[in-house]
């Protein structure tokens, strides 16, 4: 199907779910946006390549960019609706739910415009978005997916762990088991070092295809002792069957350390300013 019969089908999709005229995916020079309020959607990809060889790329990971837009129009008879329902529309078209859901498939509608049955489409899913899905997590993605042409095993649903959601890792942990029976890889993602022993018991418990971690975070809190905890989360990664990525990297350094670290792929702007290379 065509990127524009794509977004019209969409388009048609939400505005069945809401139940109003609400069409949020608009198409330009054949990127996809999305609309949610008065935020603009849109997606920045990034390459990740092989540590030992960055000029052949594995997968690429996509970042939601939003900006700010114009509200739309709203006519008298939507109005009246708000004012009449104001708690549910809020709830309805505001939750966390909705918009992660349209960021994900304007994510998956850009990523048709290089996309290669042989690399992996890393996507992001909110924390709040799995607690908030009782079961059946994946299945409304999935037939977005399988509507752009991808397939589940090339999606990798990616949750970006924190100290704020420790109470809740079991609840996680079934909503992501839930996303791995339907084909989908997993991926976990640090952002900030919660402690060693938490690390690998969450690793250990849900085994995740990936783990990757902040080269920025790495370095700046673990000093002369960086090599070393890379060097153990690569191991408990190992015993999982997972493979290792190593984000952000900007510096000679971080690239120094994922190799010597035996992490598998890696991702920043280092190799995008030093290797004469595309991201696709």
């Amino acid at each position: 199907m065509a990127l524009l019969d794509l977004v019209e089908y969409f388009n048609d999709r939400f505005e069945q779910e809401h139940k109003a005229n609400y069409r949020p995916l608009i198409i330009e020079n054949n990127r996809v946006s999305g609309i949610f309020g008065q935020l603009r959607i849109s997606s920045r990809f990034s390459a990740l390549r092989q540590t030992h060889n960055p000029s052949a790329i594995q997968a690429h990971a996509v970042k939601i960019n939003v900006s700010a837009c114009e509200s739309l129009y709203l006519h008298s008879y939507e109005l009246d609706n708000l004012a009449l329902n104001s708690s549910e529309t809020y709830v309805h078209f505001e939750s966390i739910i909705n918009f992660d859901r349209l960021a994900r498939t304007v994510h998956a509608l850009n990523y048709l415009s290089f996309a290669k049955p042989d690399k992996e489409l890393f996507l992001e899913v909110d924390p709040r978005h799995i607690l908030g899905i009782k079961k059946d997590h994946g299945a409304y993605f999935e037939t977005v997916i399988e509507q752009c042409g991808l397939t589940t095993k090339n999606t990798v649903i990616v949750l970006a762990v924190t100290s704020n959601y420790v109470q809740y890792n079991e609840a996680l942990i079934r909503g992501l088991s839930n996303y791995r029976q339907r084909g989908y890889r997993i991926a976990l993602r640090f952002d900030h070092l919660i402690s060693d022993k938490h690390i690998v018991d969450l690793i250990s418990k849900l085994t995740p295809d990936y783990v990757s971690l902040s080269a920025r975070q790495i370095e700046t809190e673990s000093g002369s002792n960086a090599l070393k905890k890379l060097q153990v989360l690569k191991r408990a990664i190992t015993l999982t069957q997972g493979r290792g990525i190593l984000r952000q990297i900007d510096r000679k350094k971080s690239e120094f350390l994922a190799r010597e670290s035996g992490f598998d792929f890696v991702e920043g702007r280092y190799y995008e300013n030093h290797q004469n290379i595309s991201i696709f």
